[in-house]
């Protein structure tokens, strides 16, 4: 676990979103959601059908960001999500769309 100049715990989560996920614009939401909430990282659709993204923040605004992701958008339908944590990095930019 990582601190910032503030001092402030900061978390790295690896999020793996199943069910209807794509083409409900999960991967918008979560790019917004994650930019108000100043969290690094990036999300993209994988071809297996999942939603998978990087979360890197302080833990309570990641973790907001996790609970958020049991529901996603009002359209999609998730099934699962696995959180696998990781060291942060601290090379995450601005929270992004990514192909």
């Amino acid at each position: 676990m990582a601190t910032d100049r503030w001092n402030v715990d900061l978390v790295r989560a690896h999020v793996f979103i199943s069910g209807r996920v794509q083409g409900v614009s999960f991967r918008a939401y979560t790019r917004d959601r994650a930019r108000e909430a100043q969290v690094k990282g990036w999300v993209r659709n994988l071809s297996d059908g999942r939603v998978e993204a990087v979360f890197e923040g302080p833990r309570p605004a990641v973790q907001k960001l996790i609970s958020w992701c049991y529901s996603g958008p009002s359209q999609a339908q998730v099934e699962r999500v696995e959180v696998h944590w990781e060291e942060p990095t601290g090379k995450e930019g601005v929270f992004s769309i990514v192909w």
